[in-house]
């Protein structure tokens, strides 16, 4: 057989992702810090890319009827939207300071609503070239990880049901600088419209996350979690505890008295207290990271219904100068120094261009979510309903990896507190008739409702929750039943039943 070389033409179809299309996915999926970083180093890179300046007034701007410039005069995008005498010897004076028991006042925190989103200002589109740039998150700098990012990984791998880990991510984003919560729990259970119940099994889950000591909601929690992780947490010890205020006093006969040991075995005492951390989250303050700041508001309007709005804080504010790039384009020179100058106006014009889109679409996804999860907004966690990507996205006409990309990172902030987008997806459990499809944080409800409603001669085993669910129309395997309750920290039937009659 004779091989022969020869030439074909043969028409094909490939997917060809342009510099354009790149830079804008990339922006897409930018948190607000990292996208206010990219920003940054363009206006530092791009000769005609400018911050847009608030105190500039209309005066100020260029005229789009002036001669000089060669489209627009500014192609703008703005994108508003803390008892002897040895025994007292062993303590030293500054107890005071190092256990401030007076530290102990929840503050309140309000939240800067942003301003309103003008889209009426649309930046020329073109072609551009960003291979120079070539920007990427791991050129941001390295920080060490916020008490916020520590906990949150934590949570992300714990054996939590969808409820509790939305419930325990918005203990982890009430903990402040110093590692304590010192918000009413009660107030927050009813604003995500659970059981107190459940937020103290959720923050139960936080205390023992590391460092031990966190998410405490007190001076005297705090050191009560550490020494119970040191089998330190005796009726003396604990007694110590619970009057810390005659330890600042340096009232040592008086807990003496109350703790019923001698002279020497407390100061042992108090020098095991010395060596506990107060303030446990201090270990990771002065770092980089940034607090979590929500890309949306939602507030209920006054018809009833629900307003979604960009948080304009979060949008950076830049402009395209039209007139320094016609200044200096007829200034130019040479064939290289025109296309260096033409590929910067078009880089300036299509980040101004993505940026606008951007924004856009996040709204749009968002305010498909509010459609979507409006029964969580009125009712809390309970109320949300099975909900995937593809349903989003078939909503609003995008793909589903764009959806997926705007709700990663992404934060919203709802009258029931701050959530990451992709908290309002949940898996569907069909129904046992054919009807509408059940939302698994509504069937774990029901599972912890009927387990609470037992008796001592009436324990519910998996299989008789499973008829029980069945004969109300859910339609759930026994294997799923027990992955919910033992998610939900709740014993088997037998170890319930063993429970009772002990307590009985």
């Amino acid at each position: 057989m004779a091989f022969s070389q020869r030439m074909e033409v043969k028409q094909g179809q490939s997917l060809v992702m342009t510099p354009q299309l790149q830079q804008a996915i990339k922006l897409l999926q930018l948190s607000n810090v990292e996208l206010s970083a990219f920003v940054e180093d363009e206006l530092i890179r791009n000769p005609l890319l400018e911050r847009d300046r608030s105190d500039q007034t209309p005066a100020d701007k260029p005229s789009s009827d002036d001669p000089s410039t060669a489209n627009e005069a500014l192609s703008e995008v703005s994108l508003e939207s803390n008892s002897t005498k040895n025994a007292t010897d062993a303590i030293d004076a500054d107890f005071e300071s190092t256990y401030d028991t007076s530290r102990q006042d929840a503050g309140e925190t309000s939240r800067d609503t942003g301003g309103a989103v003008d889209w009426s200002k649309a930046g020329t589109g073109g072609r551009s070239s960003f291979e120079s740039s070539d920007y990427g998150i791991d050129q941001l700098e390295a920080a060490k990880p916020s008490l916020t990012d520590h906990l949150s990984e934590q949570l992300s791998i714990a054996n939590l049901g969808s409820t509790s880990k939305v419930i325990a991510s918005h203990l982890i984003s009430l903990v402040e600088e110093d590692g304590y919560i010192r918000a009413d729990l009660c107030e927050e259970a009813e604003r995500l419209g659970v059981s107190d119940d459940q937020v103290e099994s959720a923050l139960s889950v936080l205390q023992g996350f590391d460092p031990i000591g966190i998410c405490a909601r007190d001076l005297k929690e705090c050191l009560a979690l550490q020494l119970l992780d040191l089998d330190r947490y005796d009726p003396a010890m604990q007694t110590m505890v619970e009057n810390l205020e005659l330890l600042a006093k340096h009232d040592m006969a008086g807990l003496l008295s109350l703790c019923g040991v001698d002279a020497e075995d407390l100061a042992d005492m108090v020098a095991e207290l010395r060596q506990l951390d107060p303030k446990p989250g201090d270990a990771f303050t002065g770092t980089t990271a940034a607090l979590v700041v929500p890309d949306v508001f939602i507030r209920q309007s006054p018809d009833g219904g629900w307003a979604v709005e960009l948080n304009s804080d979060t949008l950076p504010k830049v402009l395209v100068n039209s007139r320094y790039y016609a200044k200096i384009n007829k200034s130019a020179n040479s064939d290289e120094d025109k296309l260096f100058i033409s590929d910067c106006h078009q880089s300036a014009s299509w980040l101004v261009k993505s940026l606008d889109q951007r924004a856009r679409t996040i709204l749009k996804v968002a305010s498909e979510l509010v459609k979507q999860q409006d029964g969580f907004l009125a009712k809390g966690v309970s109320a949300l309903r099975p909900l995937n990507l593809k349903t989003v996205a078939d909503a609003i006409e995008m793909h589903e990896s764009t959806v997926s990309r705007v709700t990663s990172n992404k934060y919203v902030s709802t009258p029931r507190g701050l959530f990451e987008l992709k908290y309002f997806f949940t898996v569907a459990i069909p129904s046992a008739n054919g009807g509408e499809q059940h939302s698994a944080e509504a069937v774990r409800h029901q599972i912890k409702g009927l387990i609470g409603e037992e008796t001592a001669n009436a324990i519910l085993s998996d299989d008789r929750i499973v008829e029980i669910l069945r004969e109300a129309g859910v339609e759930i395997a026994r294997r799923t039943v027990a992955k919910y309750r033992e998610a939900m920290h709740i014993p088997s039937s037998v170890q319930r039943r063993r429970a009772l009659r002990n307590s009985a």
